[in-house]
C-alpha cells in the first residue's frame, strides 16, 4: 500500500490510500477536495471510498464537493454528523479498499464519533497503517471537546496502544512541534523526546512533514500514552492514570511553546 500525504488548510493532512495492487484508493479527510482529485490523477488512481475521521468542518468539510465531483464513492465514518455520509460504521467493522483491509477502530473523546482506521495488507509484508484524525497525534493527542479524560485514556492506552509497534500512525494535523515540546516539559530527561524533537524541528525548518510516526515510537515520547510512567505521575502529582491523564491534558490546554 501507498500513502500520500496532501497537505490541507493551515496545518491539516489529507491523505490518499492507494492499494497498488488494484489502483484503487480512498481519500482521508478531504476538506480541500480540488486537491484530492488532482493528486488522484496524479497517482493514476481510481477513487471509491472517504474515510472520515471524525466531524469536525476542517475535516468532513470538503465531503459532499468530492462526492461531486467523483460520484459514487462510497462515505464512511462513524457519526451521522458527517457530510454526505452514506456508510456509517462502528468499532471492529471491516471494509476493503481494493484488496487493503481496513478495520473501524471507535475513539471517542474529541468527538463523541470519532473513528479511526487501521489498514492493513495482507498480501504483502507491509507496515500497517492507522488513521488517526485528531485523537492521537505525533507526541500529543486531541482536545477532550465532547468526552472524558476515561475515553482518551481507553482510546490510546487500552485501543491505539494495542496495535503493532511498527504501525505507521498518520493524524489529522502537523502538531508534532508544539506537542514534543509540551512532552519535554513533562518528561526533560527523556532522550526519546529530546531526540524526536530535534528531528521535527529540522524537517520542518526544511518544510517537510513530520508524518508517520509508529505506535512504538509513541510509547516512547507521548505523554499521553506514558500515562503509567512515575516520572509523570510524579510531574503531576498523582497516581490514578485517568486523573495523570485529566492533568496533562488540562497542562497542555494552556501550554505557550517557546
Amino acid at each position: 500500500m501507498r500513502v500520500r500525504l496532501v497537505p490541507a488548510l493551515e496545518d491539516n493532512y489529507m491523505y490518499l490510500l492507494v492499494d497498488e495492487a488494484t489502483g484503487i484508493c480512498a481519500a482521508v479527510d478531504p476538506v480541500e477536495p480540488e486537491k484530492i482529485v488532482a493528486a488522484v490523477k496524479e497517482e493514476r488512481a481510481d477513487l471509491k471510498a472517504i474515510l472520515t475521521t471524525h466531524h469536525h468542518w476542517d475535516h468532513a468539510n470538503g465531503n459532499e464537493a468530492l462526492t461531486k465531483l467523483v460520484p459514487g464513492l462510497t462515505v464512511y465514518g462513524g457519526d451521522d454528523r458527517i457530510g454526505a455520509l452514506n456508510h456509517k460504521v462502528k468499532h471492529g467493522d471491516e471494509f476493503k479498499i481494493g484488496s487493503l483491509s481496513v478495520r473501524c477502530l471507535f475513539t471517542p473523546c474529541h468527538t463523541s464519533g470519532h473513528i479511526c482506521f487501521l489498514v492493513n495488507n495482507t498480501q504483502t509484508d507491509d507496515a500497517p497503517a492507522v488513521f488517526t484524525g485528531d485523537t492521537l497525534f505525533v507526541g500529543g493527542c486531541g482536545r477532550f471537546f465532547e468526552g472524558t479524560a476515561q475515553q482518551m485514556h481507553t482510546a490510546l492506552n487500552e485501543t491505539l496502544s494495542k496495535l503493532h509497534p511498527t504501525t505507521k500512525v498518520y493524524c489529522g494535523h502537523e502538531y508534532t512541534v508544539s506537542n514534543l515540546k509540551f512532552a519535554l516539559s513533562v518528561e526533560p530527561e527523556n532522550p526519546a523526546v529530546v531526540s524526536k524533537l530535534q528531528w521535527a524541528e529540522a524537517q520542518r525548518k526544511n518544510h517537510q512533514p513530520t508524518i508517520p510516526s509508529t505506535i512504538g515510537e509513541e510509547m516512547q515520547f507521548n505523554p499521553f500514552m506514558r500515562v503509567s510512567e512515575k516520572l509523570i505521575q510524579d510531574h503531576v502529582g498523582a497516581s490514578d492514570v485517568i486523573e495523570v491523564m485529566a492533568a496533562i491534558r488540562k497542562e497542555k490546554d494552556n501550554f505557550k511553546p517557546k
